[in-house]
Parts: C-alpha cells; structure tokens; sequence
C-alpha cells in the first residue's frame, strides 16, 4: 500500500509543541464525488494560521487532530470525474482541509489551473492573498481607476497583491510599511510610502490633512487597534469604503474587544461619534470561478505573486516556516516545498 506523510494540529500552542509529522499514511483510493486527490508540491502559511493553532481549540475547527494551511499547488492524480485532467497542474484555496501533507483529498471546486508564468512554489501562494485583494478592492469596494487607495500593511502577502492590482487599474496607492521594505514598495508603483515605525500610524494620517482623501482604506493585516477606522472620517472620503481582513490579534480577548469596538463605530450613529463610512469585515469566496480570476489576473502580469522564502517540508524546515511567518517580517508569501516540481 503507498503512504504519505502530513503535518498534524495535536494540541494548542506554539507549532513546536501543537504540530505532529505523521508518516505512513494510506493514500486515499475512494475519493468523494466532487473532489480530487492532489499531489501536493508546496503549501503556503497564512498569518492566520499560527494564531488559530495557539488559541483555538480543534473541535472547534472541525476535529480533534487536523491538517493546517489552506494554500496550495500541486498535481491531480486521481481527477474523480471532475473537469480536470490526471497530471493537470492546480493551485487554490480550501476553507476547510488543510493541505500541509503530501497528498489532499480537495473539493474540485476550490482549485484551478495554474498559469504557464509561475512556478509551483509561486502558485502555492496565489489563492487567498489574490482574491482577498481583488474581491476587496474590485467586487466590494468599487475601486476605480483615478482612485486613490490607502493600504495599511504593503509587505503583506495581500497588501502586495492590493498595490500591484491598483496600481494596474490606474489608481492612486498610498502604502505602509517599515523603511526596510520601502524600495520594495516603490518598485511596484506606489505612489507614496508612510513608514508606521517612524510615529503611530493614526498620528501621522491625522498630521497631514488629506487632500482628496483616500476613497478606499484597505487594512491588509487586521490590525488589533481600531482607530484606523474610528478616527477614518478624517481621511476616507464621504462616501468611502475601509476594509479589514479582520482583526486577528494574539489573544480571543483583545480579538473580541477590537471587534466590538468596530462594531461600535459602525453601528453609532455620526451625531454620537460614529463613523459614516462603510466598514466592510471581508468575507471571500475560494470557488473556480475565483480562482480562475486569479489565474488571469496572474496568467496577464496584472499581479505577479511575491514569494518571501521557501522551507522545506521535514519538522527543521516546518518549524522555521512558522517562525519567520510569527516574526511579522515576511514579504510577500512563506511557502513549504512538498516535493520536487
């Protein structure tokens, strides 16, 4: 009987202690309608995702021991009936099974195939930064050329892939990040750079009044301070839309108490303090069609998927993934090689 290896959620806590290699695993053979056995190549991390193997019970999550990352690129060996081929090279995004393994038994319909201009390693990364940005940017906020957008958190996987979309629509991108990251920033078009280390970010948007202020504030790595948005009537046009990946911070408390805030900021109304700009908590969609859209968007240069560092898939490699990821340094996407292109 063939095997495989994969990473396993045991417990809450550091990935030293929460993750589990197991080897020895029979690959599946009966494989359920609507999906496809991968041969994983690479998965990508996702900030998110050390933060809900610390706090986050499992059950919670759907199991007691489970796979985590979502991200992932790789090759059909067993296309079900699906509209893929055996040997197709696929890329996507799956909510709810992790793709840290060697093999994935995946919905069909949260995968596409990957474009001829990227690697791999590169596609691994694609799905949730991409959509996350275009579905924020295009589908929600209405962004239009001539626009200008403020994206707090650049360096991130998703505030890469928002500034290279804008910048492709014809739009004004003002961006954050710290000054080692600057040139990166640059390099792709923005047209201005705020450095967040230099003085608090709010305290430097308040200094300089905005003139026209920005039409769509995009907060790209769920800040656990609010006021980005509380204090926004200062800066985001009448009329504007901020949105907000979420607010992951490292604890459940601060979480819910960013959020309530949020809440009641939006919920207020302006005569009581409250902000009269939308406030849009993203909620984004991983199906084909999605994908597909990211595919595009990668497949015609419109955004080129930014790769940070890649880690192999043994427990060394696994764990010093986790750590650059837990650093908040990386730029652009930390990827896990599963195995050889």
């Amino acid at each position: 009987m063939s095997t495989y290896s994969g990473w396993f959620v045991i417990q809450r806590g550091h990935p030293s202690k929460a993750l589990q290699l197991r080897t020895g695993l029979p690959i599946p053979t009966k494989i359920p309608k609507g999906h496809v056995l991968v041969q994983v190549q690479a998965a990508a991390l996702n900030p998110v995702g050390h933060k809900l193997i610390a706090i986050v019970p499992n059950f919670v999550l759907g199991g007691s021991h489970r796979v985590p990352e979502h991200d992932v690129a790789g090759i059909i060996v067993d296309a079900n009936s699906s509209h893929f081929k055996t040997g197709d090279k696929v890329f996507g995004t799956s909510k709810y099974i992790g793709t840290l393994t060697e093999y994935a038994v995946l919905p069909s319909s949260c995968l596409a195939t990957v474009p001829p201009n990227v690697s791999a390693v590169e596609a691994a990364g694609m799905g949730i930064v991409i959509a996350t940005a275009y579905q924020g940017l295009v589908e929600q906020a209405h962004l239009k050329s001539g626009q200008t957008v403020f994206i707090n958190g650049g360096s991130s996987g998703v505030g890469l892939s928002a500034v290279q979309l804008a910048k492709s629509m014809g739009c004004k991108v003002v961006a954050t990040a710290s000054a080692k990251n600057k040139d990166t920033l640059l390099g792709l078009g923005v047209d201005e750079f705020i450095d967040y280390t230099q003085a608090p970010l709010i305290e430097q948007l308040l200094a300089k009044p905005r003139s026209p202020k920005f039409d769509v504030i995009l907060d790209a790595i769920g800040l656990a301070d609010s006021g980005l948005y509380l204090k926004s009537k200062a800066y985001l046009a009448p009329g504007g839309t901020y949105l907000t990946v979420g607010v992951f911070p490292n604890t459940l408390a601060a979480t819910q108490g960013a959020l309530r805030q949020l809440s009641e900021g939006f919920l207020r109304p302006s005569w009581l303090g409250g902000v009269p700009q939308k406030c849009i908590w993203l909620s984004i969609n991983f199906e084909t069609k999605d994908m597909e859209n990211v595919r595009d968007l990668v497949a015609k240069g419109a955004v080129k998927p930014m790769v940070d560092s890649v880690y192999t898939f043994d427990r060394d490699g696994v764990l010093k993934a986790y750590e650059k990821m837990m650093s908040n340094r990386a730029v652009g996407k930390v990827v896990v090689k599963v195995a050889e292109e």
